[in-house]
């Protein structure tokens, strides 16, 4: 398999997670303990993959100077990006409950999660796609945290427009064209950055670093807190050994 197949392979497992969520959202009801469970226990994957594999990666790979750029520019690219889609109801778009209200103005807030999800499911697979220049490979625990933080986007949106009264067929269909362009995305990062620099490529590793952190802290581990409370740094702490000794071994 060419490099560029690769990128879109590993690319379109994140966009399966989106995809994979929206078929929760449509047809099961899931118990928010156990979504609560998940949510602490990927929250640990995340930040786990987030230090050793992106923020430490990209030190190494492009220096300090260049990761700590891009790990700043993510974290204020993810607030920024949450400001202007709170106005439409998509604020917690990496949250899973069904308690989003439909906007009128925009046909609900499932659609703006829809948006959400393909502004952050892009940056994602472009490192998914960049993480395989150096012929090392996709870190498993990457690509765990990535499809751990997509399924809320797809559980919520779906649920959100259905409540809208958006048809099953309209649904499922936005949410496989997201997942194709997450796809391409993969692959477009891989060719595009195949002659950058060292330091280019960490900072676009920190910006998702940066941002995964921020959307740590702002949706999963307070909506696991809600239901799990004492034992969500429990859980939180064996996604983090569990992620860590993967991306290890």
């Amino acid at each position: 398999m060419t490099g560029w197949a690769a990128a879109a392979a590993w690319g379109g497992v994140a966009g399966a997670s989106l995809v994979g969520g929206a078929l929760v959202g449509w047809f099961a009801q899931v118990r928010r303990t156990v979504i609560a469970i998940v949510m602490a226990f990927g929250a640990g994957v995340l930040i786990s993959a987030l230090a050793f594999d992106l923020a430490l990666e990209a030190e190494e790979s492009g220096g300090l100077k260049a990761t700590a750029l891009g790990f700043a520019l993510g974290a204020a690219g993810y607030v920024g990006t949450n400001a202007v889609l709170a106005r439409w109801g998509a604020h917690h778009r990496k949250r899973s409950n069904h308690g989003h209200q439909p906007s009128p103005e925009v046909g609900g807030s499932g659609t703006a999660i829809a948006v959400g999800a393909l502004l952050d499911g892009i940056p994602e697979s472009v490192v998914l796609g960049v993480s395989l220049l150096d012929g090392s490979g996709v870190s498993t625990a990457v690509v765990a945290a990535v499809v751990i933080s997509n399924l809320p986007e797809g559980l919520s949106s779906a649920a959100g427009m259905q409540a809208a009264g958006r048809s099953r067929g309209y649904v499922l269909g936005l949410w496989a064209a997201i997942a194709a362009v997450v796809t391409a995305s993969a692959a477009v990062g891989y060719v595009a950055l195949a002659d950058a620099s060292p330091e280019t490529i960490a900072a676009i590793t920190a910006v998702a670093a940066g941002a995964i952190l921020t959307m740590v802290a702002d949706t999963m581990i307070p909506e696991a807190f809600e239901r799990t409370h004492l034992l969500t740094g429990l859980v939180t702490a064996l996604g983090f050994l569990t992620a860590f000794a993967i991306s290890r071994g």
